[in-house]
């Protein structure tokens, strides 16, 4: 059995070309631009969370 896996992004992006895309596992983002390129993989939950609470500094 094969599980097929989807991209998503926001809503809110209106097709708009900078956009983040999700993938349906929550393990991996990618740049909505390049979908065949690199994807960054990791514990996305985790990143929106620390993200929300302002924890990056720029």
């Amino acid at each position: 059995m094969s599980t097929e896996h989807t991209w998503r992004k926001s809503r809110r992006s209106q097709n708009g070309p900078n956009c983040v895309e999700l993938r349906n596992t929550l393990d991996q983002l990618r740049d909505s631009k390049n979908t065949t390129g690199p994807t960054l993989a990791g514990n996305v939950p985790a990143l929106l969370r620390a993200i929300k609470a302002n924890r990056f500094t720029h």
